[in-house]
């Protein structure tokens, strides 16, 4: 039978607790432990004050929420406190004397999470708090919290009044609230701004990420919404919904502080052409599925969330390479005599320090062939993760956290049975469905603190590495050998067209689920030995640095074309083009999309086939024109580059002066910068 959340005997009225929060966390455990609660009272104490160094759980008004999900309790549980004197819990407006335990199973289901949500919210209503300012008894402090955590059913809804007058249409507001665990803060969150937005007179829609679920705004509430708020403490989960849109983003302890002020801030930021907007693909959210997504919807999502997670992989182990080139020469990537790079790059450095014993008078070549050496060692680690990583987080997207294991660890086999990228998306996909298909089966209570860091990573770890090896391994690694080779035997007309391919891949959607495909597909066969998968890195970094570099070139030359938003971004656009920032001609796409991508894509196309035609190389899978060190034939890359920004704003000036639309083209949204 499940225990009340919260009994008499776990309520402590008006007590000296000691002198700080751990004193009183420790007090309220004890009253736990008392009840039979829990089965570990240092554990408990650890796991709270645990989540207490993450970030302060004091809440203005004298309000204390310490919380923590932890397998030392095996059912939901509130300890209250009112204490005397005050102790200090972090909270901006000085010490709480009214303190709430929140302790959660390691597993706790998404009702039970929900119930402890509910407590949170009330934390926000002053005549709650005031009655348990109160409150005269223990059994009074029970029923005013059983009261917010079981309400009761709301009454029917009374008959439509006759319409009205349609007003004005309201600004449309939505929020995402997320905290590092999930039970308290992303609802408190949540409420306070609801709050604020009926007082200000906005619509409003909020999307708790939090441990008792979520249910995704949908398409068309996010297509309307006029301004976003993101209050989190983590990451943002499908950011990418949101592209475009102004928002107002803060941490979650923010949202409580000050909502009227963070409304207030994103109804000015709906109006506002310059206020910072959510960066990702030009694609509009209007065009997703209303509702729930279909699966080709959601499979892409999927991938793109491992795509994403992988790429700062890609970057930190492609740029380090580089620079172990610029600084060892590029025979560090395939010393002499089978010797290993970290190695090689020792031998002047140990020999002086043999003869010498000291640094003294070392000959500054030899540092800095070490200092390459080890930076080139540092990113062969770094890329070590890349397939990993891809399989770890598309496991991730599909069950959440308990896929992170099976995935990291199909992509592991990927690697090792010479799968590559294409065995990391095959691992992270039947790892993932295979994590979420154990964590749906039912077990006892007591045996649900074992499945999200045993059972699962275990059992779906243990499917998907059977199936990688006995079955999957062999067709994977002759796919992906049969797909590198028959790249290195391309020569003349096919290279060249793989290069037009790639360059209108890289400028359909200027960061977006096909760039980043060409993106993934460029980096994850990157093989310094191999020349032609290094043709094809230099042809999607080129292709993708011409759309804001042509844009940049366009408005510089015809600014009567552009508006003022535009001709400043035009002017930062320079910069990220030459970094290999694509998103820096989303604000021209996302304004005039059917005259400035199909030129983008033109000179694309250009100057990928320009690139392979010229049988450029590039070593390094990011940076631009600042990876110089790293490129093969640097004159005919930048010639390509060039040739290819000026066929794309020549392209985009004629369909601006010629192909004019029929209706006035509105300002281009301000450019991405968060």
């Amino acid at each position: 039978m499940t225990q009340p959340i919260i009994t008499a005997d776990l309520v402590l009225l008006d007590v000296d607790a000691g002198g700080d929060k751990q004193a009183v966390i420790a007090r309220l455990v004890d009253a736990l432990a008392g009840a039979g609660r829990t089965t570990d009272t240092e554990g408990l104490v650890g796991a709270a004050m645990a989540r207490e160094a993450q970030s302060a759980t004091g809440l203005p008004g004298g309000i204390a929420i310490p919380h923590c999900r932890s397998p030392y309790v095996d059912s939901p549980t509130i300890g209250f406190a009112r204490l005397s004197p005050k102790v200090d819990f972090g909270a901006p407006d000085g010490p709480a004397d009214l303190t709430f335990l929140i302790a959660a199973p390691e597993s706790g289901g998404a009702e039970h999470m929900k119930l402890l949500s509910s407590l949170a919210r009330a934390l926000v209503r002053k005549d709650f708090v005031e009655s348990l300012r109160a409150a005269s008894s223990a059994d009074e402090v029970v029923s005013l919290v059983d009261g917010v955590v079981n309400p009761a059913p709301a009454p029917p809804p009374a008959p439509a009044a006759q319409p009205e007058p349609e007003p004005a249409k309201p600004v449309s507001i939505v929020a995402i609230t997320a905290c590092p665990t999930g039970i308290a803060h992303t609802y408190m969150a949540a409420d306070s701004l609801k709050q604020a937005a009926e007082k200000a007179g906005v619509n409003f829609t909020v999307e708790t990420q939090g441990s008792s679920g979520s249910t995704p705004l949908s398409a068309a509430t996010i297509a309307a919404a006029d301004a976003i708020i993101f209050a989190t403490d983590v990451g943002v989960k499908d950011r990418q919904r949101f592209a475009g849109k102004p928002v107002i983003a803060s941490g979650v302890k923010r949202a409580i502080n000050e909502p009227d002020r963070m409304v207030a801030e994103a109804i000015t930021a709906a109006s506002d052409p310059d206020a910072p907007r959510v960066a990702g693909s030009a694609e509009p959210a209007a065009a997703a599925p209303a509702g729930d997504v279909g699966w080709g919807t959601r499979l892409r999502q999927i991938l793109l969330t491992g795509v994403s997670y992988m790429i700062p992989f890609v970057a930190a182990g492609g740029l380090l390479i580089a620079l172990g080139f610029l600084f060892a020469g590029y025979e560090i990537g395939n010393p002499p005599d089978g010797a290993e790079p970290l190695s090689y790059g020792m031998n002047s450095l140990g020999h002086h320090i043999a003869v010498t014993n000291t640094l003294a008078d070392l000959p500054p070549g030899g540092l800095v062939q070490y200092l390459g050496a080890v930076l080139f060692t540092l990113g062969g680690l770094a890329f070590m993760f890349l397939v990993p990583a891809l399989a770890g987080y598309i496991s991730f997207a599909i069950a959440d956290r308990p896929g992170i294991a099976p995935g990291f660890t199909a992509g592991a086999v990927a690697v090792f049975v010479g799968g590559g990228f294409i065995g990391g998306i095959v691992g992270g996909l039947i790892a993932g469905f295979a994590a979420l298909w154990i964590s749906r089966i039912s077990v006892p209570q007591w045996f649900r603190g074992l499945m999200p860091v045993v059972i699962i990573p275990l059992f779906a770890s243990l499917i998907v590495g059977l199936l990688m090896f006995l079955l999957l391994g062999r067709p994977l690694a002759a796919l992906t050998t049969g797909l590198t080779n028959w790249l290195s035997g391309m020569t003349g007309t096919s290279v060249i067209i793989l290069g037009v391919i790639l360059g209108l891949m890289m400028c359909f959607d200027l960061g977006g689920p096909v760039n980043k495909a060409a993106y993934a597909f460029a980096t994850a066969g990157l093989n310094i030995a191999d020349p032609a998968t290094l043709r094809i890195m230099a042809a999607v970094m080129a292709a993708g640095m011409v759309p804001p570099l042509a844009m940049a070139l366009a408005s510089t030359i015809r600014p009567g074309l552009f508006t003022e938003p535009e001709r400043e971004n035009g002017r930062a656009a320079w910069l990220l083009g030459a970094s290999f920032i694509t998103e820096g001609a989303i604000p021209f796409a996302a304004a005039d999309p059917l005259r400035v991508i199909p030129s983008m894509m033109f000179g694309g196309a250009v100057t990928g086939a320009l690139v392979m035609a010229f049988n450029v190389t590039l070593k390094a899978p990011h940076g631009g024109i600042f990876v110089f060190f790293a490129i093969g034939n640097l004159l005919w890359f930048l010639v390509a580059l060039a040739i290819g920004t000026v066929v794309s704003a020549v392209a985009v000036i004629t369909a601006k002066q010629f192909a004019k639309p029929s209706v006035t083209t509105p300002e281009a949204p301000a450019l991405a910068t968060t």
